[in-house]
């Protein structure tokens, strides 16, 4: 398992938000913290404490009056930590390879991939061919519904008929380099993990999974190894320090390389 760090911008801002109030119409969304400092003082932040694989993700479509500036944070965070970060929000081919220029190790992509409810196999095969299997991560980020936990798209606004499990993995693991699973229900809610759906992932050995999704204790960081079986590695957002939460980043660190690897 490795602590994988994030910064969510929202807004033309780094923010925690709630993951089941963002919104599109109006940019919307329940805000648990908003950052004064900008992305680049977080992506510095990762690289002193040689945290890689993180990710960064753009909230704001870019039909929103927002994107811009959302945009400008991301890049500006991307350019402190050259190949150290992730990104995600709006990927597509015509712009993947301006964001791995701008210093991305990896686009993240979702609803290009996922579009109009289903997985577009033609579209991912064209994404991968544009920057390269091992720059492209696929966020599963899901939804749970009585079908299972299926797959959300359009700023997790929208559940698709995909569900996640070790099938899929295996399906779409020729495309990608990693992924990227949220679990929406709990994301940003400081209420515990999704532990069903970390263990209906645990068998996997192929590429490296990183979850995210109500982590809010030290407790929580061993229930995820556990039920992970250590594959899985985490991200924490609103319960650090560093976005208004009580987990110290610095403990965390230390924490997991202390205990978990």
């Amino acid at each position: 398992m490795e602590f994988r760090p994030c910064i969510d911008i929202h807004n033309g801002k780094v923010k925690q938000i709630v993951g089941s109030s963002l919104k599109d119409e109006g940019d919307a969304a329940i805000d648990n913290f908003v950052a004064e400092k900008p992305a680049s003082y977080y992506a510095n932040l990762y690289k002193e404490n040689n945290l890689r694989g993180g990710h960064i993700i753009l909230l704001n479509p870019q039909s929103s009056d927002f994107y811009e500036a959302t945009k400008s944070q991301a890049v500006e965070a991307l350019r402190a930590y050259p190949g150290g970060m992730q990104i995600g929000g709006g990927i597509t081919p015509d712009n993947a390879a301006y964001f791995i220029n701008e210093g991305a190790s990896h686009v993240i992509v979702t609803s290009y991939v996922f579009n109009d409810g289903k997985i577009q196999m033609d579209r991912l095969e064209k994404l991968a061919n544009t920057v390269g299997k091992d720059h492209l991560v696929l966020d599963l980020s899901c939804r749970n519904t009585k079908d299972g936990y299926m797959v959300v798209t359009d700023r997790w606004q929208r559940i698709t008929e995909t569900v996640v499990n070790t099938e899929l993995l295996k399906c779409l693991s020729d495309y990608c380099d990693e992924y990227l699973i949220h679990a929406v229900d709990v994301e940003g809610k400081n209420s515990g993990i999704e532990c069903r759906l970390v263990e209906s992932l645990s068998d996997w050995k192929g590429c490296p999974i990183t979850y995210a999704g109500g982590v809010h204790s030290y407790e929580d960081i061993d229930i995820l190894n556990d039920a992970g079986h250590g594959r899985i590695n985490m991200t924490i957002g609103s319960a650090l320090d560093l976005f208004g939460g009580k987990l110290s980043f610095d403990k965390i660190v230390k924490y997991v390389d202390n205990k978990l690897t």
